[in-house]
C-alpha cells in the first residue's frame, strides 16, 4: 500500500469526480480540503506520502519542496502540462511526473461570461437587487466594439471566433503572431500599441513565462482607453496587479473582469474584494464538472499506471 495525498480539493469533490475504486487496495488516499502555502506546513503535512495528486498550480511543487520529501515518487498532476513543478528537481530525486488531458472548452465559455458580465455590470445590478435598490447603470453593446486577443492559441482563436458571432470587430498581437494566422481565423494582425489603443475589451490568452510575466504594465494600461475593459483568465502575473489596482481605482480603466491573481488564494484584504470596477472569481475559468471528471479520473489511471510499472519492474 502506498499514501496518496490529494491536495486542495476546495470544493469537496474529488472522490465524487472520479471513481477511486482501482486503488482500493493499493493506496491510502487521504484528501485535503484546505492549502497550504507554508514550505515548512508542507513538508511536516507530506512527509509520509509516496504520491501526490495536485490541482494545476494550486500547490507549486518546487526545489526545495521536493527535496525535502525523501518518500514523494509520484506526482500526479491536472493538466497536460504544469509550470509550478519543477521538473529538474523531480527527475534528480526520482520522482515521476504525470499529467492528465485537458480542454480548452472552459475557458472560453468562462471568458465570454465574464466579457458578457462587464459589458452589462451583472455583478453590480445583481447586487443592487439583493441590497434592495433597483437599475443603478448602464450597460455597454458588443456590436461594433473592438475585442483585442493578447495571445491566438487555442483559447483566444475560439474566443476571437465567438466575436465574431456578436458582431465585434478582432484584432490580435502576440510575439510570434503572424498575419497569416491571424486571418485564419478572421483576425487582423496589429502591433502591441494598436491592440492596447484600439481595444473596447482586451482578453489575455498567453502563457506564462518569462516574456510575458508583467507584460501588461503600468505603460500599457495608461496606452488603453478610459473606457475599456480588460480580462484576464490566463495566468495572473502577466498583468501588473499593482498597476491595475491604480487604474481602476483612479477611473482610467473602465473595468476589468480578474480570475488569477499573483498570489492564490487571494488575501482576504485584497483590493479586487472591494473594488466596485472589477469582476473578481477565484480562478474559475477551468472549474467544471466535465474537466474534473476528466482531470481526476485520469489521475487515477495515471496512478494505476505507475503502480503496475513499480511491479512490473
Amino acid at each position: 500500500m502506498i499514501r496518496l495525498a490529494v491536495l486542495d480539493d476546495y470544493q469537496h469533490v474529488a472522490m465524487q469526480s472520479a471513481d477511486w475504486s482501482p486503488l482500493a487496495d493499493r493506496a491510502e488516499i487521504v484528501v485535503f480540503h484546505d492549502h497550504l502555502a507554508g514550505h515548512d506546513e508542507l513538508v511536516q503535512r507530506l512527509a509520509t506520502f509516496d504520491a501526490v495528486c495536485i490541482m494545476r498550480e494550486r500547490t507549486p511543487m518546487t526545489a526545495a519542496l521536493i527535496a525535502a520529501l525523501p518518500r514523494l515518487k509520484l506526482i500526479a498532476s491536472t493538466g497536460r502540462g504544469n509550470a509550478s513543478i519543477d521538473l529538474d528537481a523531480a527527475a534528480k530525486h526520482g520522482v515521476e511526473v504525470m499529467h492528465t488531458n485537458y480542454s480548452s472548452t472552459p475557458t472560453i465559455e468562462f471568458t465570454w461570461a465574464a466579457i458578457l458580465a462587464l459589458a452589462r455590470s451583472i455583478a453590480v445590478e445583481a447586487a443592487s437587487v439583493r441590497a434592495g435598490h433597483w437599475q443603478v447603470g448602464l450597460g455597454t453593446e458588443l456590436r461594433g466594439k473592438t475585442l483585442g486577443i493578447l495571445g491566438l492559441g487555442r483559447i483566444g482563436a475560439e474566443v476571437a471566433r465567438i466575436a465574431q458571432a456578436f458582431g465585434m470587430q478582432v484584432i490580435a498581437w502576440s510575439q510570434n503572431l503572424t498575419d497569416e494566422a491571424a486571418s485564419a481565423v478572421g483576425v487582423r494582425r496589429v502591433s502591441k500599441d494598436a491592440l492596447l489603443a484600439q481595444s473596447d475589451f482586451l482578453s489575455i490568452h498567453t502563457r506564462l513565462s518569462d516574456r510575458t510575466l508583467g507584460l501588461i504594465g503600468a505603460a500599457e494600461l495608461a496606452a488603453m482607453k478610459p473606457t475599456a475593459r480588460l480580462i484576464n483568465s490566463s495566468r495572473g502575473p502577466i498583468v501588473d496587479e499593482q498597476a491595475l489596482i491604480d487604474a481602476l481605482s483612479h477611473g482610467r480603466l473602465a473595468g476589468a473582469a480578474v480570475d488569477v491573481f499573483e498570489v492564490e488564494p487571494l488575501a482576504a484584504d485584497h483590493p479586487f474584494r472591494t473594488l466596485t470596477n472589477v469582476l473578481t472569481t477565484p480562478h474559475i475559468g477551468y472549474v467544471t464538472e466535465e474537466m474534473y471528471r476528466t482531470f481526476y479520473g485520469d489521475s487515477v489511471s495515471n496512478v494505476v499506471a505507475w503502480l503496475d510499472q513499480r511491479v512490473r519492474s
